[in-house]
């Protein structure tokens, strides 16, 4: 048996067929179409802070294992915040920058982040991968972060890698037949406020529409982005991370995976929604507005995505980061972690002392949440569907 490592600057280099063979049951995040067209249309790579570096496992000279990676040179687009500990560096007149991210480029879903063909030894591959990436050390990197990853900590933990939690809501199909059968396991204060919401945007002769397929026409397309790109550029001053190209590459080559949600008032397009989806579960990524209407964004990003989930048998509803909001419309707190290796030891000790201190807070929080959902005393999940969530260790 003869395994070796090597890292790769684009994606391209692999078949697409070799990489999707390791992502069967996978996030369609993963998907080599997704991550392609990322490079593709420069929203990663070129003069960007995210410069793909993925590393490939092979063993006898069959691809076995892969890692999405990146070289990052600053901490935007990930999503789990280490910015203190950038500071610290520069504090003490250290480099930071780059790092080595295993991550999905602004995209905070969790999901594997080793992937495996069928029979390969995860115990074994899982000691290469971290050897492969503690020679970064030598290639004057910083450290090495593995993001919002669904494989066991402990694999990484035995390697001397450190776990951080936190906290994201989803939403969960606990065999819904109807979305009047979801809002009947709601408490009836908690009902009332949903209904009234959608009688007001009825009102306002707001129409939603939930198109699949070849139902997304290239109008649609373009509409989207219009309403991307206003968003983003009202809140935060720029465009958005993603561009145009990315997006009619995305919805040429992933069509079978995308959702889309159209809302119109009075026969005028003002707002989109955008989902990826697939058995598994629905994951709503991104949104905009041309116009402001009171309930809109939650009717988008939310309501159709519960509805889109209970007609089509999805298990798991993914809304995206942030949100105590969320909880009152059925989204359960559930842990999410990370993991993260520090090259320098003396910061590698503080922020394994931070994590410890860190993971009283966010164990309160997710107590908190659940304490606050609004399910009613009546309401008797099917046990078969729930995903127990609990702490790593």
């Amino acid at each position: 048996m003869n395994i070796t490592t090597r890292f790769i600057s684009q994606l391209s280099d692999i078949p697409a067929a070799t990489w999707d063979q390791l992502t069967h049951n996978a996030i369609p995040f993963l998907d080599h179409r997704f991550l392609l067209a990322l490079e593709v249309s420069g929203c990663v790579g070129g003069q960007t802070a995210w410069q793909p570096h993925h590393l490939i496992i092979e063993q006898d000279g069959q691809m076995v294992a892969a890692m999405p990676g990146y070289l990052k040179y600053d901490s935007y687009g990930e999503y789990v915040f280490d910015h203190a500990w950038a500071n610290a560096y520069y504090q003490h007149n250290m480099a930071y920058y780059p790092k080595w991210v295993s991550a999905i480029p602004f995209t905070p879903v969790s999901g594997a982040r080793l992937l495996l063909a069928d029979g390969a030894d995860r115990t074994l591959i899982t000691q290469h991968a971290v050897q492969a990436l503690a020679g970064l050390e030598n290639q004057g990197y910083s450290s090495t972060h593995i993001l919002f990853s669904d494989d066991k900590p402990d694999d990484y933990k035995a390697h001397g890698y450190l776990a951080r939690l936190s906290v994201q809501f989803q939403w969960h199909n606990y065999a819904y037949e109807s979305m009047d059968d979801f809002l009947s396991a709601l408490t009836s204060r908690k009902r009332k406020s949903l209904n009234k919401a959608q009688r007001q945007l009825t009102e306002q002769q707001v129409e939603l529409h939930t198109l699949t397929a070849d139902e997304i026409s290239d109008a649609h397309i373009a509409f989207f982005i219009r309403c991307y790109q206003q968003t983003y550029l009202k809140r935060s001053g720029h465009s958005g991370y993603l561009s145009a190209d990315f997006f009619y590459h995305i919805f040429r080559a992933m069509r079978d995976k995308i959702m889309l949600v159209v809302a119109r008032q009075q026969g005028e397009d003002i707002a989109s929604a955008l989902y990826f989806y697939d058995e598994n579960g629905l994951y709503g990524r991104y949104w905009g507005a041309l116009k402001d209407v009171d309930g809109l964004h939650f009717a988008c990003c939310y309501t159709c995505g519960i509805a889109f989930a209970i007609d089509r048998q999805i298990p798991l509803f993914n809304p995206g980061t942030q949100g105590e909001h969320k909880i009152l419309r059925g989204f359960e707190p559930v842990y999410c972690y990370s993991l993260h290796r520090l090259f320098a030891r003396p910061f590698h000790h503080a922020v394994d002392d931070f994590l410890g201190r860190e993971r009283i807070a966010i164990i309160d929080y997710f107590n908190q949440a659940r304490d606050v959902l609004p399910f009613n005393s009546n309401f008797t999940p099917n046990l078969k569907t729930i995903k127990v969530s609990a702490p790593p260790a």
